[in-house]
């Protein structure tokens, strides 16, 4: 197989002439498109109409667990047991390491399988013509040069250039973040600088037909298409690394390090002190080092964040992609966001209607019909106001968009703004009402002439024609009937729909003879009535405003970046409710700034207009340079590039592109962008989870270290075997440290800010304590070690109590750490699985000390009643320390908080 194909070169097909175009792509004979021989040719030559899709091995998945500088020392620890004949402890150690990779492994390669699931549902064909036939081909089929006819409810299979047309129009979103169809003609553009947004010959892969139908000629497929450029634009950009990883990547790095410097310090010391022979003094440090690192850290971190990752999954219709970024969530300062469809339910709604006499308002959004037409709260009275009673006929009439019910949810096939008026007449007449008047003739609507007309016949055999469009011309329309119109009163009530970010459209109609059989446009400029006006908008989605609180209550900003006019976007973000005064500003504002100077602008800005995808991934890097965790939420291939760049990107799983699910970490299934808020609560309990386990986990390592280092000091034998530093370490890691996974959110969670950047996982108190537990727990065990050898038990049953000593200050602990409430509270129970798993672990224990197997492997001795006393004595007296120090410390925030109200 080719490693590349040909390329077309990058050319400007909007700006060249039809006959230039089929010359270009030799399409002559035409209309009778390409033939098979030519399209072989071509598809051997550039390749199928298809993106490259960057999948990772799962060899490689699985291989990347390793790359962890606590697994690097523990295989090195492994061969070394290895090479000195302790085939047990390598085997054992080995294991470990696997069981840690496999966990990581397994989630991911679940979160992968689920977002393939999703791909395959979004298979494309494409309509063709081929040597004069109009066949139906699979889209990866189709090669420059070919012709596609396009009717409504077509995706759009490639790019294309449009060489015949009849009121065709296509929705672009996908690539411009523009909610309204765009009127596709094959006319000839002189202006190179023309942006994609205003190529009105040109149709581009992954939008949609919603009107009308045409002929185009491919010009670009795969990655020459403008959404395989962004692709390949998005294969650039270098993921970041979130926060927790950082973090824990920090934290297993300086714990590493500092414990093999004390373990070549204890080397080099024993065999100064030469106590030891070589071969003794090595495992001794092999045991230290296995005893002192926390190989439980990665699994516990990668089980907490799998049970968060599944949770997601089943609760909240969310597919992560990778572990971390659910708890990367909790970290976030700043969200930066796509409008159309994400805040927006990307549904046009008529929410005002002014008639001559009388102002409306409309309740219920998007395409629903469900909702009241009010005036002045009451319900309306179309009896009192027969010009509302005939605008909402004449905007259900002049119109040739589609509404209907699938699957229980409510769509169009056709425009926004007409499928707006559709809903609007069922409200007001029931959503079974149907038309009483039949269809004659009609104008489509062309943004030449920006209205649409149709003449109808009612029942009683009157005909009508009814308009609707854009005020400006409907005013012209009405002052040829009514020369006392007053164009100014109306446009001052225009004015006020305007400033609230609404569309304004104007409804008439006028009743024409009998037998009139067609409309011109000299029928309405000849005069009609003047009915009134609809304000229309793209409503915000009722659980996003609610969700934005709850966000900015927690620290959390929230930014919204649209392709919509400034006065647009600032109304929807003033009724989202994004800050209490929203400041606006455009991207080619930001064009001319510096880097520098577009990190220190972006922050005073709420609401960023007419962006380009190159400004949303301006905007992101620039939040980042201020040193704000950022998430970027998006569903359109412009959103891909700064989906990738944030340290989380979130995309729709609906209405999202495939090129933004591939560049999002995390996909949301049902679209609701409310689910980031409970994301954030869930990201915070996650990562507060991960710190209590790792403030949980690492004095236990340490006293194993400090036990292993005071024995090599002394010169005295080895209480305690590698095997079993592993037992305690791996087994109490999967058991007791799963109750963090259980753990409830604590109280006030989302009344915290988010943490702030760069931030450790332990403070100067969690290094304190960490300290003390360690160094109780390595006397404690030591002095009772002694104790009972001096008691006349062998060397193995006091290693026994020693290893019971050790899991039962775990057991008695975790009451300390698991809450920041002291532990007799009523947050004692709120975790009633701990107790479960408390009790699997003492199972265990009696496992290890009673079944001869396990006597064997781990080198144990049963224990009497009194040997599990002292080893719960002890766990006790951990507790009572910790817990002393814990009310001390609430003490004084509560005096701190009464001084400082």
């Amino acid at each position: 197989m080719e490693k590349m194909k040909k390329t077309l070169q990058t050319e400007q097909f909007f700006m060249m002439g039809e006959k230039e175009i089929k010359k270009y792509f030799k399409t002559e004979p035409f209309p009778n498109g390409l033939d098979d021989k030519e399209v072989q040719e071509r598809l051997n030559k550039y390749g199928p109409n298809r993106l490259r899709a960057e999948q990772t091995p799962k060899w490689k998945l699985f291989a990347r667990q390793f790359n962890n500088m606590i697994i690097y020392i523990l295989i090195v620890a492994a061969l070394l047991t290895l090479y000195m004949g302790h085939y047990s402890d390598a085997v054992i150690i080995g294991l470990v390491v696997v069981i840690n990779a496999y966990i990581g492994y397994y989630q991911e390669a679940n979160a992968s399988d689920s977002l393939e699931k999703i791909k395959s549902m979004l298979s494309v064909n494409a309509t063709a013509i081929r040597e004069g036939h109009r066949i139906d081909i699979p889209a990866e089929e189709l090669v420059p040069g070919d012709l596609v006819y396009l009717e409504a409810g077509d995706h759009v299979p490639a790019d294309l250039r449009i060489i015949d047309s009849d009121n065709l129009r296509v929705e672009e979103s996908s690539l411009t973040g523009e909610a309204d169809s765009v009127h596709k003609r094959a006319i000839e553009i002189s202006n190179q600088a023309t942006p994609l947004a205003e190529r009105l010959n040109m149709a581009y892969a992954s939008t949609a037909v919603t009107n009308g139908s045409g002929t185009g000629i491919v010009v670009a497929t795969a990655e020459q298409t403008e959404i395989g450029k962004i692709s390949e634009e998005v294969n650039k950009v270098a993921a970041s690394k979130t926060p927790l990883m950082r973090e824990i990547d920090r934290l297993g790095k300086n714990l590493s390090l500092v414990i093999i410097f004390v373990a070549v310090g204890l080397f080099f010391f024993g065999m100064w002190l030469d106590i030891y022979s070589l071969s003794v003094l090595a495992l001794a440090i092999v045991t230290m080092i296995v005893g002192s690192i926390p190989e439980g850290l990665p699994a516990t971190t990668s089980v907490i964040l799998a049970m968060g990752v599944s949770d997601m999954s089943k609760k909240k219709n969310t597919i992560v992609k990778s572990l971390p970024a659910v708890e990367t969530l909790g970290a976030v300062d700043i969200i930066a966001t796509d409008k159309t469809g994400t805040l927006t339910k990307n549904e046009m709604t008529v929410q005002d209607i002014f008639t001559r006499n009388h102002d409306y308002t409309v309740t219920g959004t998007g395409y629903a019909p469900y909702g009241k037409l009010l005036k002045a709260g009451q319900n309306a009275d179309m009896a009192q106001d027969q010009d509302l009673f005939w605008l909402l006929t004449s905007g259900y009439e002049a119109n040739d968009t589609e509404l209907f019910e699938e699957e229980g949810r409510w769509t169009i096939n056709g425009e926004p703004t007409d499928g707006s008026f559709l809903t609007l007449y069922h409200k007001a007449f029931g959503k079974k009402q149907i038309s009483a008047f039949h269809e004659i003739d009609r104008i489509p609507f062309d943004s030449d002439y920006r209205y649409i007309a149709k003449l109808a016949q009612a029942e009683n055999g009157k005909r009508y024609i009814f308009v609707k469009g854009s005020p400006d011309k409907l005013f012209q329309m009405a002052e040829q009937r009514n020369p006392e119109f007053s164009a100014i009163w109306w446009q001052n009530r225009i004015d006020k729909l305007t400033k609230q970010g609404k569309r304004v459209v104007a409804v008439g109609y006028k009743e024409v003879p009998g037998n009139q059989r067609t409309v011109n446009h000299e029928d309405l400029f000849d005069g009609i009535e003047f009915l009134g006006m609809a304000g229309i908008i793209d409503p915000p989605r009722t659980e996003v405003i609610e969700a934005l609180k709850q966000m900015r209550r927690s620290g959390v900003q929230v930014k919204m970046i649209t392709g919509d006019h400034p006065m647009t976007a600032k109304a929807i973000g003033q009724q989202l409710g994004l800050a209490d005064e929203i400041k606006t500003i455009t991207g080619p504002e930001l064009d001319k700034l510096s880097k520098e100077d577009l990190a220190k602008t972006v922050p005073d800005y709420q609401v960023f207009a007419r962006t380009t995808p190159e400004n949303k991934l301006d905007i992101v890097q620039a939040f980042q340079a201020n040193n704000k965790v950022t998430a970027m939420t998006g569903d359109g291939v412009n959103d891909a590039p700064a989906l990738k760049k944030a340290e989380i990107g979130v995309a729709m799983g609906i209405k999202g592109t495939d090129v933004a699910k591939d560049s999002a970490d995390m996909i949301l299934a049902d679209d609701n962008f409310a689910t980031m808020s409970v994301a954030i609560k869930e990201g915070r309990r996650i990562y507060e989870n991960i710190k209590k386990s790792i403030l949980f986990l690492l004095p236990t390592s340490f006293a194993e270290g400090l036990i292993i280092a005071f024995t090599i000091i002394a010169q005295r034998e080895m209480p305690l075997q590698a095997t079993q530093l592993l037992w305690i370490n791996m087994v109490s890691a999967i058991t007791i440290q799963f109750a963090f996974i259980f753990e409830p959110a604590e109280d006030g969670i989302m009344r915290r800010p988010p943490r702030k950047t760069g931030s450790g996982l332990m403070d100067r108190h969690d290094i304190f304590q960490m300290t003390y537990v360690s160094v109780l727990m390595a006397v404690i065990s030591m002095w009772s070690y002694d104790w009972l050898l001096i008691q006349g038990a062998d060397q193995m049953t006091a290693s026994t109590m020693m290893i019971n000593i050790i899991i039962f200050s775990k057991i008695f602990y975790l009451f300390n750490i698991r809450t920041s409430s002291l532990a007799l509270s009523k947050d004692f129970f709120s975790n009633k699985k701990a107790f479960l798993i408390i009790g699997i672990m003492i199972v265990l224990q009696m496992i290890l000390i009673y079944v001869p197997f396990m006597q064997t492997a781990f080198q144990t001795e049963p224990l009497t009643l009194l040997e599990w006393g002292i080893a719960a004595v002890a766990g006790i007296a951990i507790l009572l320390i910790a817990e002393l120090d814990k009310w001390i410390r609430l003490r004084l925030w509560q005096r701190s908080e009464a001084l400082n109200p």
